[in-house]
């Protein structure tokens, strides 16, 4: 009997139910012949800071500048240390590589996969200036543990929130913790746009402040320019797309729970497989449902063979990237990261999915092992 194929990802039970309100709203943008920092752009602002318990958000162009221009906002630059997870994707490395400050990788958590806060405090020095935690496939880091340690050495804390929309430790928004936080609204998170975009989000007016103006040109007003800034401004039609999505963004991250309870349920005692552990203090939203196996090439193989599609989030650690080489990290230099680079599958979860699809993999992964 003939099954359709499971994609990684698909948007298409997200879309199709709004888009009526989706077409509206692009029509708005359209006819209001404002298209840079209008009324759409200062709306999703409102909302976003709203849904995520903080005074400001500062929509930007995309995460990457989300992330550096929060560590500029903290004073960041040339020398000073940035503590960061050695598990990441690149883009958080990134961030601290454009300020020139040094990147001090610590090493994962096994079964969270966020950064340990036990690593932490041996790399902390007299240089360190932002500890930055990353909130892995939608479950928040041991943000009690980092707040402790950011107030024992008086440090600031950034948090990368790109994959964690709506997530929580304790009762406090991802996104809320920081000095300044980072976001990103790439299409494929769980509040996405339908193309780049990203936001900065903070309770200080003064860091709001220099993110407002770092985005455009460093303009205080119109052509008064009062730093070197840079062109990164959340576009008017992305806001006004994700002004619509937010709306649903908490009953989609209620259907990836549900979801992922299925897989959590299923995939027990399978195998050598390793589930991901949700932290008891964490309202993990489940941007990716990742699993971990010795076998994982031959597994991704098999499960491609019947049409059931998966990713590997991420192959290479930023540390093993060529584009580091000059930092000299070595193989071997940050094992469990690269054993969950080589371990890591990341299976089907996207809102809309349905639970028989949910079942489908799981039989299937069931009869590989």
């Amino acid at each position: 009997m003939y099954t359709e194929p499971i994609p990684f990802l698909s948007f298409t039970a997200q879309h199709q139910p709004i888009a009526s309100e989706i077409q509206e709203a692009m029509k708005r943008v359209y006819t209001s012949n404002w298209y840079v920092l209008g009324e759409e752009v200062a709306s999703f602002e409102a909302a976003y800071a709203k849904h995520n318990e903080v005074n400001f958000c500062i929509g930007v162009g995309n995460g990457l500048d989300a992330l550096t221009m929060s560590l500029l906002a903290c004073g960041v630059t040339r020398g000073d240390e940035v503590i960061v997870p050695a598990h990441t994707y690149l883009a958080t490395w990134l961030a601290i590589s454009r300020t020139g400050a040094v990147i001090i990788p610590v090493e994962p958590h096994e079964g969270t996969f966020n950064v340990a806060p036990a690593g932490i405090e041996p790399q902390i020095t007299s240089r360190t200036k932002v500890i930055l935690p990353v909130h892995l496939y939608g479950q928040a880091c041991d943000m009690t543990a980092i707040t402790s340690l950011a107030r024992k050495y008086n440090l600031a804390i950034v948090e990368d929130n790109a994959q964690a929309h709506g997530a929580r430790w304790l009762k406090t928004r991802t996104g809320s913790w920081g000095k300044v936080n980072a976001t990103s609204f790439y299409p494929t998170k769980n509040l996405g746009a339908l193309g780049d975009g990203g936001a900065v989000t903070t309770d200080d007016a003064s860091i709001a402040s220099f993110i407002k103006q770092y985005r455009n040109y460093g303009f205080e007003v119109k052509n008064v320019a009062v730093r070197e800034g840079v062109n990164s401004r959340l576009d008017e039609l992305q806001a006004a797309i994700l002004r619509v999505k937010l709306r649903y963004l908490e009953t989609w991250n209620e259907q990836r729970r549900q979801l992922a309870a299925i897989y959590l349920e299923r995939l027990k005692n399978i195998g050598d497989i390793i589930l991901p552990l949700s932290d008891k203090e964490a309202h993990h939203v489940y941007h990716l449902f990742v699993i971990r196996t010795e076998r994982r090439d031959a597994l991704k193989e098999f499960l491609a063979k019947q049409e059931i599609e998966t990713m590997i989030h991420y192959p290479i650690p930023p540390h093993l990237q060529k584009c580091y080489e000059h930092l000299s990290f070595r193989k071997g230099e940050f094992p469990l990261t690269e054993k969950i680079a080589d371990t890591s599958l990341s299976l089907p979860l996207w809102p809309g999915m349905t639970s028989n699809q949910v079942e489908r993999v799981c039989d299937a992964v069931k009869n590989f092992f």
